[in-house]
């Protein structure tokens, strides 16, 4: 803190007798309780909603802060040596006033303002001590400056005290809201946690959605800030791949401001399930995430997983579909790895399409009479089965597996 231009070497109050400057302070400090009652009774005058908090004591917080202030910056002017800079209040009264507006969810605004009414009440009297002792008006003119200086460091206290609360309320609310999504998120549930849950979304004032979605975010490889998800999205960034609950995700504007807010990042939202299934959307998103990390799932971006599910069905059990290919695929065991990859092409053309030589060359683009070949081959390899829904069933399932993995030149994307 820069010190006030009244207590420099330089003040005009170098040149007031010291005799004159005791007197002052002595009145002065003698009035401090009566001008502390009457600024007191003016704040709660202008201020009626303004609450009052007593001690152990019974007595006004807030008369003991004023009388104090006042207290402290008298003496601080009584002293012979003026070049020790702004007279400064203990931590406690005014950076508890400042907590007490941030914990009840007001501004400080009209707390600095009572703050600007009590140097005005405080000035009014000093200027009626200052004539009666005949302080120069230089020296009261410096008076009322060292004042206002005097009132920035309240203030400051304050806002040191407002700070603190808004921090200590922030990080109440991220535990609350951790708890709340831990709960919704858990997979099993000791009896009906209906109720725990209403209690918890109560205490963070979060409306119970009826449905919600719920992603998975993968880091960018910079270091990045929170996205800003907008209100009512739960966000933990605590977990190594931070997790988000979207409510009601298919509401007007939602998917728009999660695409803008998401900008950047990369990860997966699960399907919108009732509120109680939130743990079931957990699952598919993970799953998306994992595929992604694969390379069998486009990255780079934050995927829905209703527009992939496909994949995410056809990719998940992987142990299954990889045994289902070894046994539904086996006639192709004898066949060359280019040879076998084009008949397999084939087939999943001819299944898909249903159709003839000429719209399955189409699919594929190659002459009709190369499918025809194929196709004839087909049918030697599988025989009668060719014909069995269920065995053509499973052939897609898994040849649509195949092509996801990119066996026929790629993973297809979508």
């Amino acid at each position: 803190m820069t010190a006030p231009r009244t207590l420099t070497a330089r003040s005009a109050w170098h040149d007031v007798p010291r005799h004159q400057v005791r007197r002052f302070a002595e009145i002065a400090l003698a009035d401090a309780p009566a001008l502390a009652e009457e600024i007191m009774s003016e704040i709660q005058r202008e201020y009626p909603h303004l609450p009052v908090v007593l001690d152990d004591s019974g007595e006004p917080m807030a008369l003991l802060g004023i009388r104090r202030a006042i207290e402290v910056f008298v003496q601080h002017l009584a002293q012979a040596d003026y070049s020790v800079g702004r007279p400064t209040v203990p931590p406690g009264v005014f950076q508890d006033f400042g907590r007490g507006e941030g914990l009840n969810g007001r501004s400080l605004d009209a707390l600095q303002a009572t703050y600007r009414m009590g140097v005005r009440l405080a000035w009014r009297r000093f200027a009626e001590i200052g004539q009666r002792v005949d302080i120069p008006p230089p020296a009261m003119y410096e008076l009322v400056d060292a004042g206002y200086e005097y009132l920035d460091g309240l203030v400051d206290q304050s806002v040191r005290g407002y700070a603190e609360a808004a921090a200590r309320q922030a990080g109440e609310r991220l535990r609350l809201q951790r708890r709340l999504m831990e709960l919704l998120l858990a997979e099993h549930h000791r009896g009906d946690p209906a109720d725990a849950l209403a209690e918890r979304a109560a205490r963070i004032g979060w409306p119970l959605p009826g449905k919600v979605a719920v992603g998975v975010l993968l880091r960018p490889a910079r270091e990045a800030v929170a996205p800003a998800v907008g209100q009512g999205v739960l966000l933990d960034m605590e977990y190594e791949r931070p997790r988000m609950v979207v409510p009601e995700p298919d509401a007007a504007g939602r998917p728009e401001l999660l695409d803008r807010a998401l900008t950047g990042w990369s990860g997966a939202i699960g399907p919108p399930v009732p509120v109680a299934d939130a743990a079931k959307s957990l699952r598919w998103a993970e799953a998306a995430v994992r595929l992604m990390e694969r390379g069998l799932l486009p990255a780079g971006e934050v995927l829905h997983c209703t527009e992939h599910t496909e994949a995410l069905v056809l990719l998940q059990p992987e142990e299954l579909i990889e045994d289902l290919a070894l046994r539904c695929l086996a006639p192709l065991a004898h066949c060359g790895p280019a040879h076998g990859r084009r008949l397999a092409e084939t087939l999943l053309a001819w299944l898909e399409t249903r159709g003839g030589a000429p719209e399955v060359a189409a699919r594929l683009g190659v002459h009709p009479q190369t499918v025809r070949y194929r196709l004839r081959q087909i049918r030697e390899l599988w025989g009668d089965a060719i014909d069995d829904p269920d065995r053509r069933f499973e052939l897609e399932l898994v040849l649509r597996a195949q092509r996801l993995r990119g066996a026929f030149g790629g993973p297809r994307r979508g």
